[in-house]
């Protein structure tokens, strides 16, 4: 049935909604509902090819049928463009926020954390408490179309970032209630060096650290702040 298909990519972007991550691109889905649309597109033609010829021989039956065939196809392809917008929209709006988060994807997506931790790495801390926000990326779940725009978005951030050497722009508009947080490891990682000394990331292990040392390994999912 007609729509069964964009129904198919909009409840496969409802699911990724609530994730940190972008799942792979569905490629088979899309196609599958572009060629129902040029389906629909070519059964558009052929009613608009009967409705002349009806007008030839005016018979409001005909005329009616006509009409009603009309109508319900073009809403089926204009919902169908709806389905592809929505989970285009959807893809590119987790990209730019993992794109203001600074992390690179390759280092996202590596199984070991960083092995020294600086002051300041220039991502968000709220992020964190938002469960649906992207925190990591696969580069290879994009498309290509994706990766362009993942790469030109982070370097219009790092050329607008340029004019406001001294301000943080991806920090957090709130100022920090604390200084140093608990925090609780959440997978398997080697040693992180601070400038208060060294720990281990083992997990379910909990540390007290100050917290712009840690606020990259909290985006990256290998700790969690204890609130």
């Amino acid at each position: 049935m007609y729509g069964d298909t964009g129904n198919k990519l909009v409840l496969e972007a409802k699911r990724s909604v609530g994730l940190n991550s972008i799942p792979i691109y569905s490629s088979d889905l899309i196609k599958d509902v572009v060629r129902e649309i040029n389906d629909l597109n070519r059964d558009v033609e052929y009613l608009v090819e009967e409705r002349s010829r009806i007008d030839e021989n005016p018979n409001e039956a005909e005329t009616r049928i006509n009409e009603c065939q009309l109508f319900v196809t073009h809403l089926s392809i204009r919902r169908n463009k709806r389905c592809l917008l929505a989970y285009e929209k959807l893809r590119s709006d987790k990209i730019v926020e993992f794109s203001w988060l600074n992390i690179d994807p390759t280092e996202a997506s590596s199984s070991q954390p960083s092995s020294s931790v600086t002051r300041n790495d220039n991502v968000n801390p709220t992020t964190k408490n938002i469960t649906n926000y992207t925190t990591s990326l696969d580069i290879n779940n994009l498309n290509h179309f994706e990766q362009d725009f993942l790469k030109q978005y982070q370097d219009l951030i790092m050329e607008f970032k340029t004019n406001f050497e001294d301000i943080d722009l991806s920090g957090d508009l709130n100022p920090p209630t604390n200084i140093f947080i608990d925090v609780r490891v959440l997978k398997d990682g080697g040693e992180v060096t601070t400038e208060y000394g060294s720990f281990n990331l083992i997990k379910d292990s909990q540390f007290f650290v100050r917290k712009s040392d840690v606020e990259r390994l909290i985006q990256q999912g290998y700790l969690e702040e204890i609130v």
